[in-house]
């Protein structure tokens, strides 16, 4: 599904150039639930752009899907990016005048879907993630818990191949923590590819299989005994 093959990524900061990726390759296959994990600065975010078609690589090829990214336009990546990669923020990014149903209904808008079958597609959404009963409730009259499932809901609506969820926890107390993480596994469990970008063992725990970063190049991959069955 996902196959990164010699992915370079430079930044030229006014005289400097910074090395953010250096030559690193990643396979990962359908119905994996991998976490990125290491430090500030070690290049688990930008591994994280690119996958998600949020970022180009300076060199190197990514394939999605059995689709080569790398020679796609800025229209054809933001189609990748609407159909095929469901995103989930640390900070939420909810529309705060909308209720938890047109935040969940967004996406659908750019496939110029029937309004009917957003609404359908984004209550059906909301119901998986156990706010079937939230529809018409604002993200200020939500928890933090309840907007971060809103923002799965939203990731989910369009079905995508991938769920990437960078540092989706950030916000959360433990508590709270645990109960977004195993939505996550509910939902790796019924069959969603899940990508986690953290920096915190106890989340990347969850996952089947661990992708340590730092200083640009992968320096772990294993899998996880404890999940593994």
């Amino acid at each position: 599904m996902i196959e990164l093959q010699g992915i370079v990524k430079r930044y030229v900061l006014g005289d400097e150039t910074v090395l953010a990726l250096a030559g690193v390759d990643v396979h990962i296959g359908r119905n994996e639930y991998v976490a990125l994990i290491g430090p500030s600065g070690s290049g688990k975010s930008t591994l994280m752009n690119i996958i998600g078609c949020l970022d180009s690589a300076s060199e190197g090829r990514y394939i999605l899907n059995g689709r080569d990214t790398s020679s796609l336009s800025e229209d054809e990546l933001a189609a990748v990016r609407n159909q095929e990669i469901g995103f989930v923020f640390q900070s939420f990014h909810l529309l705060p005048r909308q209720t938890a149903l047109q935040n969940v209904m967004q996406p659908l808008v750019y496939r110029r879907m029937p309004p009917a079958e957003r609404r359908e597609r984004a209550a059906e959404a909301l119901r998986k993630v156990g706010l079937g009963d939230r529809l018409d409730h604002r993200p200020n009259q939500l928890s933090g818990g309840q907007r971060q499932r809103v923002a799965v809901a939203r990731a989910l609506v369009g079905e995508p191949s991938i769920l990437l969820a960078d540092e989706p926890t950030g916000n959360l107390d433990s508590r709270t923590s645990a109960e977004i993480m195993s939505l996550f596994d509910a939902l790796h469990a019924q069959g969603q590819t899940v990508v986690i970008v953290t920096h915190e063992p106890d989340i990347a725990a969850h996952c089947r299989r661990t992708i340590r970063v730092l200083d640009g190049h992968i320096v772990e991959d294993y899998q996880n005994p404890a999940r593994a069955a």
